[in-house]
């Protein structure tokens, strides 16, 4: 048997997993309240889309900066309290009545900063408590948490609009926000690597000039970057589509979404072997790939609407967007900490997420904009589209060679 992770990485795990289930709650329910009771349309859900990410592109370079400079664990507290605040605003105006859409749209940008400082810092903090050679075990176990909290949220975050209407999903999201950040004061507080002093943007300018002058940091950045940018394209409009077009009702367009996450939790299930029997670079191509084959299942059940067939095919979409590309995170943060000084772990995972976490709130107005233009058909041809072309780019560059994980950097 081997030894179990440390018990600090025990309580992050936790701590990780409460979060992500608040997120996934609240991320279901948001959509599907501003369609089903606020009146809007594929074009205001996909606004909706563009201002709950839109902190990942403008506030994560200051969160890495900020992991770099002081505690990471008081950082995600901190963070983890803002959406926490978030959420309860959000409950509190369900039931005092006065909830609308640019509400709804300003506290999901609210509770989205928080969720930008926790995600930044949290790689960042993981080498601190877990030994290098255990690295990819314990990313695996923090995807398989998240992947956890993927299947069930959308699905519990559905039915609970459903059947007991907005404010029990927002209770709900609110008290594992709290949760999440009752085990993160517990963990310990290591202090940040010593880094000498500069202005922000040279600190900012040294992460972003290691990535892309990394030869297999830079080409993963790029594949991400397109991934983010597809998948956020057709996610703005899928409640819409799921409930206008499919005929789901709330609850089923929550278990269409909650395969999205059980896909991840099968995906991580099998990392393990996979990491044993397959080069590293191969189960790093393999998200991208299972990306673009689920894209294009998407795409075909445009050809059977209001129909079982059509809901199989959507569904069988989001597991295969959920299983592929969690290998492809376990494997690339994995891959990350690996090739990166210590005192540069913040800013590199803040570059990281402002690219690809920055491209989402780009592919959900792209989406809000073709919907409103196009239809929604636009959109799924045009998320295809992109899936295509971050498969290339990842099948031309030097990561999918790797036969196993990169010698440590030090410095």
């Amino acid at each position: 048997m081997p030894e179990p992770l440390p018990a600090a990485f025990r309580r992050l795990a936790a701590s990780n997993l409460a979060a992500q289930a608040a997120e996934q709650v609240a991320l279901a329910a948001a959509p599907l309240l501003a369609v089903l009771a606020l009146g809007a349309g594929a074009a205001g859900a996909g606004w909706l889309q563009a201002a709950q990410t839109l902190p990942f592109l403008l506030l994560s370079l200051p969160a890495g900066l900020l992991a770099d400079s002081t505690s990471r664990r008081r950082l995600m507290l901190g963070a983890e309290l803002l959406r926490a605040a978030s959420l309860l605003g959000i409950l509190a105006l369900l039931l005092g009545g006065g909830l609308s859409l640019p509400w709804l749209a300003a506290l999901g940008f609210l509770g989205a900063t928080g969720t930008v400082a926790y995600s930044v810092a949290a790689p960042a903090l993981l080498p601190a408590l877990v030994a290098r050679g255990r690295l990819a075990e314990a990313n695996r176990w923090l995807e398989l948490a998240r992947s956890t909290a993927f299947a069930a949220g959308p699905a519990l975050g559905g039915a609970l609009l459903g059947g007991l209407g907005g404010a029990a999903a927002f209770a709900l999201a609110a008290g594992l926000s709290l949760l999440a950040a009752r085990l993160l004061a517990g963990l310990p507080d290591p202090a940040p690597a010593p880094a000498p002093r500069r202005t922000a943007l040279a600190g900012l300018r040294e992460g972003a000039g290691f990535v892309l002058g990394h030869p297999l940091l830079r080409p993963v950045l790029v594949t991400a970057v397109v991934f983010n940018t597809a998948w956020f394209l057709l996610l703005a409009v899928y409640a819409a589509y799921a409930v206008e077009r499919l005929g789901l009702s709330a609850a089923g367009t929550g278990v269409t979404l909650g395969l999205y996450g059980a896909g991840m939790v099968a995906g991580a299930a099998l990392a393990p072997p996979l990491l044993r029997r397959l080069p590293f670079g191969r189960l790093v191509a393999a998200g991208p790939c299972a990306g673009l084959l689920a894209a294009l299942l998407m795409l075909a059940s445009l050809g059977a609407p209001h129909s079982a067939p059509g809901a199989a095919l959507a569904g069988a979409s989001l597991f295969l967007f959920g299983a592929g590309p969690i290998l492809w995170t376990i494997a690339t943060t994995t891959l990350r900490q690996a090739v990166t000084p210590d005192r540069l772990l913040g800013r590199v995972s803040a570059v990281v997420m402002t690219a690809t976490f920055g491209a989402r709130p780009l592919g959900a107005a792209l989406g809000a904009l073709l919907a409103a233009r196009l239809g929604v058909e636009a959109c799924l041809a045009a998320a295809a589209l992109g899936f295509l072309v971050q498969a290339l780019v990842i099948a031309a560059s030097p990561v999918p060679r790797l036969t196993r994980l990169p010698a440590a950097v030090t410095g």
